[in-house]
């Protein structure tokens, strides 16, 4: 039998599931990631589908990693959707399809019969850029994570704040645009319909269809509806015009919402992750300019806009750390 002070530094199999991908890792006490892999989610299939793949993609690892589970800490699932954390429920999620009250938790526990923890993705990674990234030694911060959705963390006095019922931090559903379109998550004009990189390569697909000229449609060999942000990224770098409206007209809109936390939680910062956050200024520097122009001048002058700093480790060490900071 392991101490306290042993189980404690047993490493933790942190699961960090998102829209289009699962990734699993060994996380060690210290924050070191001894091992990885990833896995598609292929969400479309429904949630036992991807629930087994989650199954197997822990099976695998324990193989690899040539780990038993009596030398695991815990097993912590970082989980895109709403978080029902004393329940262990993922209760909705906009990136995952007919996920509605799924107890991700308990199966997990069920089969390993290893203490398991269920945590918000975005949670997930404002723990992790807090612990081991961007945010190391700032005790009020806000991250972002802007991909395919945008989502969001709150650390408030060096603490995640989650909310009564663990759902807090969902950035990307707050309201910009009141006449905007119909998000998935129901509500209208989210932020993450007007600053993703899903809603980046909607507008440059919209505009090009209406008949504006860009060499998007010869990157996309004439099939536009295969343009994704990161092609509009490219263009946009490349001197073309239309996708460098796109990216400023998103980069207006993620500034707006930067102004919103910044005159509601007065952070010392706010770190932007995720795989549309990789453009690095041409996102962030107008959307700091908004802020610089909009925010009360206090708070402007007090927060940090800052890029993330652990790409895609940050939802698993954040799930590390959440499971290392519950009792044993």
């Amino acid at each position: 039998m392991f101490s306290v002070q042993e189980r404690h530094e047993l490493p933790v199999l942190a699961i960090d599931l998102g829209g289009t991908k699962i990734m699993a890792a060994l996380i060690s006490h210290q924050g070191q990631v001894m091992a990885k892999e990833y896995h598609l989610t292929l969400a479309g299939e429904g949630p036992q589908s991807v629930i087994n793949r989650i199954l197997s993609a822990i099976d695998h690892l324990l193989r690899v990693g040539n780990i038993d589970l009596s030398q695991l800490h815990s097993i912590s699932i970082a989980a895109a959707g709403a978080i029902d954390f004393d329940h262990g429920l993922v209760t909705s999620s906009p990136n995952l399809p007919a996920w509605h009250n799924v107890p991700l938790r308990d199966m997990v526990n069920r089969k390993y019969k290893v203490r398991t923890f269920l945590i918000n993705d975005a949670s997930a990674g404002a723990l992790g850029e807090h612990h081991f990234g961007a945010g190391r030694g700032v005790n009020n911060l806000v991250y972002l994570t802007v991909g395919t959705g945008i989502g969001g963390g709150i650390i408030i006095n060096g603490r995640l704040y989650s909310g009564p019922s663990g759902s807090a931090g969902e950035i990307g559903h707050m309201t910009i645009d009141v006449n905007g379109l119909r998000c998935s998550c129901g509500n209208i004009g989210c932020l993450e319909m007007l600053a993703s990189g899903t809603a980046i390569a909607r507008e440059a697909i919209r505009r090009i269809s209406q008949g504006e000229g860009s060499s998007l449609t010869q990157m996309a060999a004439g099939k536009i509806e295969n343009i994704i942000a990161e092609k509009v990224e490219a263009a946009a770098r490349g001197g073309d015009g239309l996708a460098s409206e796109v990216i400023s007209k998103a980069a207006t809109y993620l500034g707006v919402g930067m102004v919103n936390l910044v005159n509601i939680f007065n952070p010392e910062m706010i770190i932007v992750g995720g795989g549309v956050a990789q453009m690095g200024d041409l996102l962030l520097e107008p959307a700091r300019r908004l802020v610089k122009e909009r925010a009360f001048q206090l708070s402007a002058q007090a927060v940090r806009i800052v890029p993330a700093q652990l790409g895609d480790n940050a939802g698993v060490l954040g799930a590390a750390v959440f499971a290392y900071g519950q009792p044993l």
